[in-house]
């Protein structure tokens, strides 16, 4: 079974999920036969290099608050965080664009050392506070995670999985995904927001419930041919999935690093006391 989850390395709640769905799958009876892969989102695509001034004073100025107002959310998201074991530190970040980090997770995936890199990455950014389009922290982070020096300069000299971050970008948008993290079991089943693990379980066991159980009997002679996908790509399935709290609801909404703390506390007013659905996802490209 394959789960693809589109996230940025920048993102609180993209952590948080990360860490919950790491907690899901360690329950998941049939773990050792799941392929986790993480796709490329920028929630800021038109970010600079490096933007100036403190998270909590770009989160007042978008959202027209106070900055005393900001950092009060920065801190309850501090404390969420430290609820799955994060040390969030956000009166160190350093913002900026996200692009080139994700072209290292690419060729992470491609030499088999994705989690790990992906890990790396969230852990700098959001406890150590590290500027994420900086090549040599890029480089030196990546080495740390264990991918070969040499191939990580090769990456980020060029332009090479350039490519790919657009394709899963593109993806996410057929999908119908605007906010992460988002979840995508065997491209049939879908979830948006950093989900209790009960429910990330719940979609785990949805997935494997739904695969198809074809008999087949073995032992003819045949010729190998190469596997070919349909012209047509299956719509992914929207699982309502049961949340404990207004936080899961909160994580459904993120559109740039911290929005989703604005966007949480006004969708938990709303729902707090409901399901969060899984945000139904659109054909494929």
């Amino acid at each position: 079974m394959r789960v693809e989850i589109w996230s940025d390395v920048v993102c609180p709640w993209c952590y948080v999920g990360k860490r919950r769905f790491e907690a899901a799958l360690a329950r998941f009876e049939h773990a050792d036969q799941v392929t986790v892969t993480w796709r490329s989102f920028e929630l800021d695509p038109g970010a600079p290099a490096e933007r100036g001034g403190t998270g909590a004073e770009h989160l007042a100025a978008k959202y027209g608050t106070s900055v005393e107002q900001a950092r009060a959310m920065e801190q309850r998201m501090t404390d969420t965080a430290a609820e799955d074991g994060l040390d969030f530190h956000f009166e160190r970040l350093r913002m900026g664009s996200t692009f080139d980090a994700h072209r290292v997770l690419h060729l992470a995936q491609h030499l088999g050392r994705q989690d790990a890199v992906k890990e790396r990455f969230m852990r700098a950014y959001l406890t150590e506070g590290e500027l994420m389009s900086d090549h040599a922290t890029l480089r030196r982070l990546a080495i740390e995670a264990g991918l070969p020096e040499a191939d990580v300069v090769d990456v980020l000299a060029g332009d090479q999985y350039a490519a790919e971050v657009r394709e899963d970008e593109r993806a996410a948008a057929a999908f119908g995904a605007s906010a992460v993290p988002f979840f995508v079991v065997d491209r049939a089943i879908g979830a948006s927001g950093a989900q209790p693990a009960d429910a990330m379980l719940q979609l785990l066991q949805q997935g494997w419930d739904a695969k198809p159980r074809l008999p087949v009997v073995t032992g003819g002679e045949a010729c190998p041919g190469a596997l070919r996908e349909s012209p047509g790509h299956r719509r992914p399935k929207a699982v309502g999935l049961r949340t404990h709290g207004p936080l899961a609801s909160a994580a459904a909404h993120a559109t740039a690093p911290l929005d989703q703390l604005l966007c949480g506390r006004h969708r938990a007013r709303r729902r707090a006391r409901g399901a969060v659905a899984a945000r139904p996802a659109r054909p494929r490209l």
